[in-house]
């Protein structure tokens, strides 16, 4: 392993909802995971986010979600795969155009919440991801976990998969997100986020709630991202605490636009 981007999500508010500065967090990460409208984000957050990221010399993400501003992009929808793909086109393109008037421009993709969840196993979903990618740019980044719907459909594609871990979030044996409505769903303790990151960076794998040790990581790859929630208490501590951990263990850090993808004709 010889470097990760450390993203987060940000620019998750509305109105005058939601945090007025992300600075702090900006400040620590190498790539913004921005929420792109749907399931939170207007005009004048994007705008502000873009620039915020984009003065640090941080990557600029699309964090697309399904329509659901109410329930913060985290229920299922089950919106047709056509109307899908539109609608993360739609998000990609709203982004761009502050993305660029911020001298920066949108360098990867990520699903946000339920729509995140549901890609790894609805194929209609996870292919909708795929093709909004590929007409939009083939080359773009594509955050994801292996070994779920929406990579082996990015392989096929020829798109650029990028392994994602998060160090925040609890996983189940299957090497999944364990919900959060179920225990042990958040880490919130800075040193054990931080002993995740080296876990993770190093051996590929994570313990699972259960303890199992569980790989996260494609055939032939390595996790690429490592992914800090912004409204997980204490996020700003956490990162910190695994930027130092990193660093102390000759971990690199980089932007997902300048990280190397699965290699070609790697499968799961």
């Amino acid at each position: 392993m010889t470097a990760l981007a450390i993203n987060t999500d940000v620019g998750e508010g509305f109105g005058v909802w939601g945090p007025a500065d992300e600075g702090d967090l900006l400040d620590l990460v190498t790539a913004a995971n921005v929420a792109c409208g749907f399931h939170a984000g207007d005009p004048d957050i994007l705008r502000r986010t873009c620039e915020a990221s984009a003065a640090r010399g941080v990557a600029i993400g699309a964090q697309v979600s399904y329509r659901d501003l109410a329930g913060f992009g985290r229920r299922f929808i089950d919106v047709p795969k056509g109307t899908l793909v539109n609608e993360i086109l739609y998000q990609i393109g709203a982004l761009e155009v502050f993305a660029r008037l911020a001298g920066s421009r949108v360098s990867y993709l990520k699903a946000h919440g339920a729509l995140y969840n549901a890609a790894a196993h609805h194929p209609g979903h996870a292919a909708a991801i795929v093709e909004a990618v590929t007409l939009y740019d083939r080359e773009l980044p594509l955050l994801c976990q292996p070994r779920t719907a929406v990579w082996e459909r990015a392989v096929e594609a020829g798109c650029r998969p990028l392994a994602e871990a998060f160090i925040d979030r609890g996983y189940t044996d299957e090497g999944l997100l364990v919900p959060r409505s179920e225990p042990g769903a958040l880490v919130t303790d800075p040193a054990e986020a931080a002993r995740r990151a080296l876990e993770m960076a190093r051996t590929g794998t994570v313990t699972s709630v259960s303890g199992r040790t569980v790989r996260i990581t494609p055939d032939g790859g390595e996790v690429a991202a490592l992914c800090v929630h912004s409204d997980t208490p204490g996020a700003v501590a956490i990162t910190a605490a695994v930027r130092t951990a990193l660093a102390a263990a000759g971990v690199a850090v980089s932007t997902p636009d300048g990280l190397t993808a699965v290699p070609t004709g790697v499968r799961l």
